[in-house]
């Protein structure tokens, strides 16, 4: 019999949380499992061993990366060297391409099938790293629909096992009705860089807001991730408050949403709320991006509806101005409210329903036996 571990790899949050329901649904499979590898809270409760804390590894852009180098090269090596000792069954990929596409170059050699969970997106940024996906990993799940052509067109075959947000959501909240008075959801981000690039313009925007209009905000905060307070006490009069680790029910309960793009994005699409998209990351980070990414949009919903569903503020255009203005198209003008809500509402049918962490684990499971 195979050895009875699996290594998988989760840098940030949205892989912690899709990698808790997969290592749920392995277990389901074989009770006897071990996993190791790299993952957060949500993964470390159901037994996975983590080589490094999930707050250590989540950076964003080139120049943030590089400032760590020595960090990652450390960790790269220790990931590397416990794999080739404990010799696990398969190796799990998620998301994370800066760190996990290397990793995978590496594996191959090694003799241990890789399979890749959650796409990087190389549709968008790195068509040319495609030759990575094909020379070193066995098998590619995917969980947005467009990627499995995007794969076909390279001849790489893949399986689309639908999104995992579509478990992970309370099912009450999915598509459902905007409540009368809710109030504003803001997302800041995860990452402290982010969170520093967008809170201060999202603040002003929905104080001025709250201020004009008479509602209420709520910032997602996680706790120990930023000092949400040190922005919010400028805004003595802004009616915003926070709550923190409990993003689903910010959103659930909100009637608007201003997020940052991410994951979050397809979350409250998932839920029916209509949004404002903000992107903001540093100077040499964006030059750069701008020459790699073919796309017109960055939002996931507008992606996978293939058409500009919610608003997009792209770096220069993340102001607080723009964030007031969008945010009062949506207040004011019912019908274009109400489109955007069923657009959303849609985006279910395009997902594959529920079960994609159990169509992932049983392809897992093939390699366990």
């Amino acid at each position: 019999m195979k050895n009875q571990s699996i290594f998988i790899s989760a840098g940030d949050l949205s892989g912690d949380n899709s990698g808790a329901l997969l290592i749920s649904e392995l277990k389901n499979i074989n009770p006897e499992l071990n996993f190791f590898g790299l993952g957060g809270s949500r993964m470390n409760r159901l037994g996975q061993k983590q080589l490094e804390e999930i707050e250590n590894l989540a950076v964003m852009g080139f120049l943030e990366v590089a400032k760590r180098y020595m960090f990652f090269h450390r960790l790269f090596n220790d990931c590397i060297e416990k794999i080739k000792q404990e010799r696990p069954a398969v190796v799990v990929l998620i998301d994370y391409p800066g760190f996990n596409l290397r990793l995978a170059k590496k594996i191959k050699p090694i003799g241990i099938p890789v399979i890749y969970y959650i796409s990087p997106q190389l549709w968008a940024w790195g068509e040319k790293r495609v030759e990575i996906i094909r020379d070193n990993i066995e098998r590619m799940l995917v969980i947005l629909p467009f990627e499995k052509e995007f794969y076909k067109k390279h001849n790489i075959e893949s399986d689309f096992v639908g999104h995992y947000l579509l478990e992970d959501i309370d099912e009450k909240m999915i598509s459902s009705e905007v409540p009368s008075g809710g109030h504003i959801a803001i997302f800041p981000g995860s990452r402290e860089v982010e969170i520093k690039r967008l809170l201060s313009p999202m603040i002003a925007a929905t104080s001025r807001f709250n201020q004009m209009y008479g509602t209420r905000a709520v910032v997602a905060g996680i706790n120990g991730a930023f000092d949400y307070e040190s922005v919010l006490n400028k805004y003595p009069d802004s009616n915003i408050e926070i709550v923190f680790d409990d993003s689903r029910n910010v959103i659930f309960e909100s009637s608007l949403v201003l997020t940052k793009s991410g994951t979050t994005t397809l979350e409250a699409a998932i839920i029916g709320r209509p949004m404002v998209v903000a992107y903001k990351t540093g100077l040499i980070t964006y030059l750069i991006a701008k020459n790699l990414v073919k796309l017109n949009n960055i939002a996931l919903v507008n992606l996978i509806m293939n058409e500009t569903v919610v608003p997009e503020l792209i770096q220069g255009q993340a102001t607080e101005e723009r964030m007031f203005l969008e945010l009062e198209k949506l207040y004011n003008n019912e019908n274009h409210f109400n489109l955007i809500k069923s657009k959303l509402d849609c985006l279910l049918s395009v997902l594959g329903g529920r079960g994609a962490s159990q169509r992932a684990a049983k392809i897992i499971g093939e390699y366990l036996q």
